[in-house]
């Protein structure tokens, strides 16, 4: 099985802080100061949203503490955001956008054909391929925009308006405003940036039971649950070991997109010699010694506090291998390091080329992001759970 790596970024241009479970405010226009109704104001990655009323006003409350980002998205206008943090005192946000200049995207001229094979590939990896994306259904697909550049063998998407998916496996309607959306076959490599909001699906009381089940399975042993494990100090109990790994690259194999690049070249049926060796060059394992230290990590050597509350850095010179006991592994990675004598266990390695924060939902954010490889590759959409989510909810 092709080894996936997956980069998850979401970006905060602003810091505002309260705290409070109530988020109000006020949109207007930039120009003449008009008030905007309509206007989608939401947490992105959660629950909460509303709409702005006649007068421009808004109200987000019942809100769990923690950290989020706040979108006022409305077609016509730039969409603008801020990071608010939730706690006791109640935040009130004046809000101001601006008429949105058109941005002029690369023109190519595809075919009906074209755009559902490219839509095919789009959806496996922005939605996913397991049994809960079997029943994810994408209410407006021809919102979604796709160049494919064949030189970089590179899927580009974006949105203009809301991605609507309907997660029939959680009960979750997800509404995504997608910045950018690149997948490339030549590196593995899959980014999304964006925003996010969950609703409730309505459901039998039935549905909602297996509803409550398919979540805790997607949420116990996730990224998010090891995050507000480890600042929480309840890594040994929720089942997480952390240890360090140690890898070298292996100097005798070229880098992934040069073997995919030459494997296409070569794969025309006159150049077998050619075509095998650059086969036999995707073979070579991509590291030529690793070791992985048994002995659980301090949590000290790479969780750091910050000068905000309720914000957390991680940082560290190796790879960080993050063992989850209470799961076993249902998928071959194939570059993934396993001693031959350790259990299959559910496995992620973390890639960190400079310190990144995370916040008390367990949500990273900001500019830098790990690189995850191993079981948290494969999370996609239809895994995917609002930051304000608790198992029992």
């Amino acid at each position: 099985m092709r080894f996936v790596r997956l980069i998850l970024f979401l970006f905060f241009p602003l810091i505002s802080f309260a705290q409070n479970g109530i988020v109000t405010g006020k949109v207007t226009r930039a120009d003449n100061k008009q008030p905007i109704p309509l206007a989608n104001v939401f947490l992105s990655n959660s629950t909460a949203g509303t709409a702005t009323a006649s007068d421009g006003t808004f109200i987000l409350n019942h809100l769990k503490p923690g950290q989020y980002t706040l979108v006022v998205s409305i077609l016509g206008y730039e969409d603008y955001s801020t990071t608010v943090l939730i706690g006791d005192k109640p935040i009130n946000l004046p809000i101001e956008l601006s008429l949105k200049i058109t941005e002029l995207h690369e023109v190519i001229v595809t075919t009906p054909a074209n755009w559902k094979i490219n839509y095919a590939q789009f959806v496996k990896e922005f939605i996913g391929t397991d049994d809960n994306a079997k029943l994810c259904y994408v209410v407006n697909p021809k919102i979604v925009n796709l160049i494919y550049h064949k030189t970089k063998e590179e899927l580009e998407g974006y949105t203009d308006d809301f991605l609507v998916v309907d997660n029939m496996a959680l009960g979750y309607r997800v509404k995504f405003l997608i910045n950018e959306f690149t997948s490339s076959k030549l590196t593995g490599i899959i980014s999304t940036s964006g925003q996010r909001l969950f609703q409730e699906l309505p459901g039998t009381k039935k549905q909602m039971e297996e509803w409550k089940k398919k979540r805790q399975e997607a949420y116990y042993g996730s990224a998010m649950h090891f995050y507000r494990s480890l600042y929480t100090g309840k890594l040994d109990s929720d089942g997480f070991i952390v240890m360090k790994l140690t890898q070298l690259h292996n100097v005798d194999r070229p880098q992934e997109n040069i073997i995919q690049q030459k494997i296409k070249k070569y794969n025309d049926g006159f150049h077998r010699d050619s075509v095998k060796h650059w086969l036999d060059m995707e073979n070579l394992p991509k590291y030529m010694r690793q070791h992985l230290s048994r002995d659980p990590l301090p949590v000290s050597s790479y969780l750091f506090a910050t000068g905000q509350k309720g914000i957390y850095a991680v940082n560290f010179n190796d790879y960080l291998y993050v063992v989850y006991t209470k799961k076993h592994e249902t998928s071959d990675f194939k570059d993934l390091y396993r001693p031959l004598d350790m259990e299959t266990y559910e496995t992620s390695v973390l890639s960190i080329t400079k310190p990144y924060l995370f916040d008390t939902n367990g949500v990273v954010f900001g500019e830098s992001a790990p690189l995850y490889e191993g079981t948290w590759s494969k999370s996609r959409l239809s895994d995917l759970l609002p930051v304000d989510y608790t198992p029992g909810d």
